[in-house]
């Protein structure tokens, strides 16, 4: 494993890593409501769960409307009543420090409501974990089944890891192991998504490397990092549901 050599540095990184990165906190603002197009449609809306760790919940952004969820609500109105229903209601269920395998106790927490479509972003927690990749995957497939079965999730959207060998908190060698192990995660979840042929799709991350996008932790979003990443997520909903609709 790349990381057994450098395990006393590493460990020695990720301890004050811990200590001197900012602890910034998830951004305010609702976390239910419905975008719609005209008229109250409540009884025909598309219904949305976006589940995550502390990017899904804003951390970087002061308000949900500049985070991914707030972004995703701009993208997709320009869709309302043609590619999509004339509403969407969304749910946010998000935590910070979450892990794949530890989603599932959030769910819990929901209404008894369906849902159409999942939003996944997690496993960045997983990779600071330095979770095996099969292991991670038996986690991510663990959280499909609950979605499927407990709320009717008919499409996981699951976000690609994002380019942590980029990100300015981390220190070198620690940021270089991160993000070989952000990479061999992310493919394998490709992987995944493409073996299942459905019910899964894995979206890739765009490319969010400006500095000015960054967050002030040097390690989350900031609120452009999140309007791209929330577009190319619109993008990918917005599929799935024509071809789910065919």
């Amino acid at each position: 494993m790349m990381a057994a050599p450098l395990a006393p540095l590493l460990w020695w990184q990720g301890k004050r890593v811990r200590r001197v990165t900012p602890v910034l906190p998830e951004a305010a603002g609702p976390r239910a409501g419905q975008w719609r197009n005209g008229a109250d449609t409540e009884v025909n809306a598309l219904r949305v769960l976006l589940l995550g760790d502390s990017s899904a919940a804003g951390v970087g952004a002061s308000h949900q409307d500049e985070a991914l969820s707030g972004q995703l609500g701009v993208h997709l109105r320009t869709h309302l009543g043609r590619s999509l229903p004339h509403s969407v209601a969304w749910t946010l269920c998000a935590r910070t420090g979450l892990r794949t395998r530890e989603a599932q106790e959030l769910l819990h927490g929901l209404p008894a409501q369906p849902f159409d479509v999942a939003v996944v972003a997690l496993g960045v927690n997983d990779v600071t974990a330095l979770q095996h990749p099969a292991r991670w995957i038996a986690d991510v497939d663990d959280l499909r089944i609950r979605l499927r079965d407990q709320l009717g999730v008919a499409q996981v959207l699951w976000s690609g890891l994002p380019p942590m060998h980029q990100f300015p908190a981390l220190p070198q060698p620690l940021r270089a192991v991160m993000g070989h192990h952000a990479r061999d995660l992310d493919a394998a979840l490709a992987r995944y998504a493409r073996r299942l042929q459905g019910g899964v799709r894995h979206v890739p991350m765009p490319s969010m490397s400006r500095p000015e996008w960054i967050a002030t932790d040097g390690f989350h979003p900031g609120p452009q990092a999140y309007t791209v990443w929330a577009g190319v997520l619109a993008q990918a909903l917005v599929l799935a549901v024509a071809e789910c609709s065919r």
